[in-house]
């Protein structure tokens, strides 16, 4: 097993809001891009600085740099039109939620116009004194921008698009490692609620079966993982818009394939917050080379999980693995869109990282 951390962090943060009016005045003209860079260094630099402050073992930017986590996907690539893809339904256990639609679909060829997280590393290497994680999406996720009707005029199937997609985002950890970029996550919501009767159904519809997507997706994803000297973490996610979710389900389904298939990850970052993820079993099939990093504080929810409570579950995981292959997250990142923040304050999310570092330190 390549570096392992024993207190991580997701990726996004919540957007500090003159960061937010910054990025409205730019848009709008308002703001050079000059001045508007300014602003985003003075907010990375302060997202670095709590978290370092915090005890964090390993820290990101913010993604402060990003409208969404997904901007290397679809706010850089060419082959795509402005047409909503198929709907992902977002609820969470008091509302009954909404439909979220991709707001592009791919139409032709697909390629990426620049590379975005160059800047990023460069800018948070330079200045952090703890190692920095960069998080890219799975190329996967563009299974919600694939129309069984307009897509088939660049790609004979929704795996073939996905391969390209792979092979974009292979390319820029090819260039963050150059770098001395070392840590890299791939955020997986695609994978992460595949669990998910309701979005397994979506994606059979399109012509994505459940088990080619275990198989063939699987192996496609870890193509991304190509990279020497790099440690890749997979995050499942299921769902992150306002403190609401798209996926409930264990890891039954997916551990198996994924922990097994993708032999270029080294760390797997999952969702434990709450009865949602099931049991800790499935841990049990990670091979001994892998860690996993147990997403146990919530980055939805305002209440602090208990130390306590924290330690006897992260022993209960021990059972099934190794304890010094086992880290301490939040469960997701705290603001994975601009404007789908999670519904919590900034002195919250502190807290949640802090707890984060302390209960692992505490541990390990």
């Amino acid at each position: 097993m390549q570096r392992f951390y024993h207190s991580d962090v997701i990726g996004s943060l919540l957007r500090p809001r003159y960061l937010s009016q910054a990025r409205d005045a730019f848009a709008s003209g308002q703001l050079s891009a000059r001045e508007f860079k300014r602003i985003e260094d003075r907010a990375v630099d302060q997202a670095i600085a709590m978290q370092e402050g915090v005890g964090l073992d390993v820290i990101t930017d913010g993604e402060y740099r990003r409208f969404s986590f997904l901007d290397q996907i679809i706010g850089e690539l060419e082959g795509v039109t402005a047409q909503e893809g198929a709907p992902v339904h977002f609820r969470n256990a008091t509302n009954p939620g909404f439909d979220w639609h991709a707001p592009t679909t791919v139409t032709g060829k697909i390629r990426q116009r620049r590379k975005l997280t160059v800047e990023e590393y460069a800018y948070s290497r330079a200045r952090a004194a703890k190692p920095v994680k960069v998080t890219l999406p799975s190329p996967l996720i563009l299974y919600s921008m694939w129309s069984p009707t307009l897509s088939t005029a660049a790609y004979k199937d929704a795996y073939e698009m996905f391969a390209d997609a792979a092979a974009i985002i292979r390319a820029e950890c090819e260039a963050l490692a150059q770098l001395g970029c070392t840590y890299i996550q791939i955020d997986s919501p695609d994978f992460g609620t595949l669990v998910d009767p309701e979005n397994q159904e979506i994606r059979e519809n399109l012509g994505m079966p459940t088990q080619r997507t275990l198989t063939e997706g699987a192996d496609i994803l870890n193509t991304v993982g190509e990279v020497p000297g790099v440690t890749f973490g997979l995050h499942l996610c299921k769902g992150n818009y306002l403190s609401q979710w798209i996926a409930t389900g264990g890891y039954d389904l997916t551990a198996e394939a994924l922990f097994n298939r993708l032999t270029n990850f080294d760390v797997f970052l999952l969702e434990y917050e709450d009865e949602r993820s099931g049991t800790f079993e499935p841990l049990a099939k990670l091979p001994d080379d892998k860690g996993v990093v147990l997403g146990m504080v919530s980055s939805k929810a305002t209440e602090l999980e208990s130390r306590e409570g924290l330690t006897a579950r992260v022993n209960e995981a021990a059972r099934y693995v190794g304890k010094d292959r086992l880290g301490l997250s939040t469960q997701c990142g705290f603001s994975s869109v601009l404007i789908g923040a999670n519904l919590i304050n900034e002195d919250v999310q502190e807290r949640k990282l802090e707890l984060v570092a302390e209960v692992a330190h505490e541990i390990w």
